[in-house]
């Protein structure tokens, strides 16, 4: 079993662990199998973040502006 934790995984996912870190993250992934899969997952899910969608609907913004203009205090020409 594995000493390290999902938050340090992420980190050595993205590279931003030490070279020490990463060495005994990469050492401990070569005979144990859960970390091995854990960070596949880790990874997977990573991939998966880069498709989603980051725009609002434009419906959202549609209510939102229609909210800031009912709520102003300028007056509107």
């Amino acid at each position: 079993m594995s000493q390290y934790t999902t938050e340090e995984l992420i980190q050595y996912a993205y590279g931003e662990t030490s070279a020490e870190k990463s060495q005994a993250i990469e050492k401990a992934l070569e005979t144990d199998w859960n970390l091995k899969e854990k960070l596949g997952a880790l990874k997977e899910s990573m991939q998966q973040l880069d498709t989603v969608i980051t725009s609002p609907r434009e419906q959202s913004v549609m209510a939102i502006l229609n909210y800031a203009k009912r709520t102003s205090v300028v007056e509107q020409p």
